[in-house]
């Protein structure tokens, strides 16, 4: 598997690509694998993202069992009233018919009922839980970011290579027409030559001093914590606000840099070649640790240059030589919009994703349309090809976002080799590509 391959070429240049030679091109098809048309399904991570997920997945497969690392989740007796509003249904409508619930996801993985794994834990169990999973034979859709370093990455495409599995990251703003649209338009011309994009994020949250305190007993806080540092527990550190602190996750710059990054990358084609950054940190103890202010830019081949930054209307800027467009989940803008009515994309030059080579093309929509993300996932599934968010994708959009963090940290320009997938004779900032993981969490394929 090669990421700088992908983002040169379309999804089926690439799928020939990335299976040759490996496990996927002797896997047998879904449907003789398979037990049935509707598969188990094993949701890792409940109270908020894992939930949302599972909902949408019920469509397609049958909900057999969960894991969460608090018992409290399992139960259904800490539930999140934003994720039953977004969904539209209650937990116990959810998981209705799950007869196994476990703590440690190992379990769930044994169970050979489950031949599809949802992932919504935080962060930093993103990559062990992915490997281990198609290790055990499972296919996976995995929320975003895929990674917590660089270096897991690489393990994710050594595992996933081996197994010939298919994973589908929760990236899903690759599935929305707006931003299909805008990428489309980039890659063929319709801006001219690609001078800059200019993305913003939002800023950081800021809290603490928070409180250390006993673990509540439905938590299992030392697997929780996984290959962190193992600390007091401080309540603010789990659930949805482990994303405040470096330990468990890189602030916006992975939490909206997954989507807003990865869209801005799959235009500009290529992976950067420098990085420069500026940040201040937080000095309270026990506190949030993210930046609470923060800037990037980006250098790639051509003579690109991509900002990002935490204050403005969030959303993506790309600027050529011939004009400007403007994308974000409400609105796709700029006279070169406005243009496609009486002069349209050329379907057949297409390149962001080979739509019209699905075993079920209804569950994905058409250009003009939201993909069904999670409909794709299952598509694939049955197709034995790659996703709209597949594993080489992410863990080069990933990257981006770990090395616009690094460059932060360190306050200086920084040259990148993607080939290498190193800094440029800069062992300081190598340093950074991979963290030291506790005894028994390790993340290896």
């Amino acid at each position: 598997m090669d990421r700088r391959a992908f983002l040169g070429h379309s999804a089926a240049a690439t799928l020939a690509l990335v299976r040759a030679g490996t496990a996927a091109e002797t896997q047998p098809a879904t449907a003789a694998r398979l037990k049935n048309s509707r598969p188990g399904l094993g949701v890792i991570g409940f109270r908020y993202q894992g939930s949302v997920i599972a909902e949408r997945a019920k469509p397609y497969g049958d909900i057999v069992a969960i894991a969460d690392a608090d018992k409290a989740v399992l139960d259904l007796s800490l539930v999140d009233k934003k994720v039953t509003q977004q969904v539209k249904a209650t937990p116990e409508e959810i998981y209705a018919g799950v007869t196994s619930r476990h703590q440690d996801y190992r379990r769930l993985l044994d169970d050979k009922r489950v031949e599809i794994v949802l992932i919504g834990a935080p962060d930093h169990w993103h990559s062990k839980m992915i490997i281990d999973a198609v290790q055990a034979g499972k296919d996976v859709y995995c929320e975003k970011p895929l990674t917590l370093t660089v270096a897991e990455g690489e393990e994710i495409l050594k595992a996933v290579n081996q197994t010939g599995r298919i994973v589908q990251v929760g990236s899903w703003q690759r599935s929305d027409h707006r931003f299909r649209t805008a990428v489309e338009m980039v890659r063929q011309g319709r801006l001219g030559k690609l001078q800059r994009v200019d993305v913003v994020i939002g800023a950081n949250e800021v809290g603490g001093p928070f409180q250390p305190s006993a673990p509540p007993a439905s938590i299992d806080w030392n697997l929780w914590q996984g290959q962190t540092p193992s600390v007091p527990y401080i309540k603010e550190r789990c659930h949805f606000t482990f994303r405040w602190w470096l330990e468990y996750s890189g602030g916006q710059m992975t939490d909206w840099g997954a989507h807003h990054l990865d869209i801005a990358q799959w235009a500009i084609g290529s992976e950067p070649i420098g990085v420069k950054g500026t940040a201040r940190y937080p000095t309270t103890p026990n506190g949030f640790n993210v930046p609470l202010e923060y800037a990037v830019e980006y250098r790639y081949p051509g003579d690109v240059t991509m900002s990002v930054a935490d204050h403005g209307r969030t959303g993506i800027m790309f600027t050529g030589s011939e004009g400007r467009i403007f994308v974000n989940r409400g609105s796709l803008t700029g006279k070169p919009v406005e243009d496609l009515a009486d002069n349209p994309l050329p379907r057949d030059a297409f390149t962001v994703y080979d739509f019209d080579n699905l075993s079920r093309p209804e569950r994905a929509g058409k250009i003009q349309a939201i993909m069904n993300h999670m409909g794709n996932f299952f598509d694939c599934v049955e197709a034995r090809r790659q996703p709209v968010s597949d594993v080489v994708s992410q863990h080069a959009s990933a990257t981006t976002c770990h090395l616009g963090n690094i460059a932060c940290r360190l306050g200086r320009p920084l040259e990148w080799n993607a080939e290498a997938g190193r800094f440029v004779n800069d062992s300081e900032a190598d340093a950074f590509l991979s963290r030291p993981q506790r005894e028994g969490f390790e993340v290896r394929a």
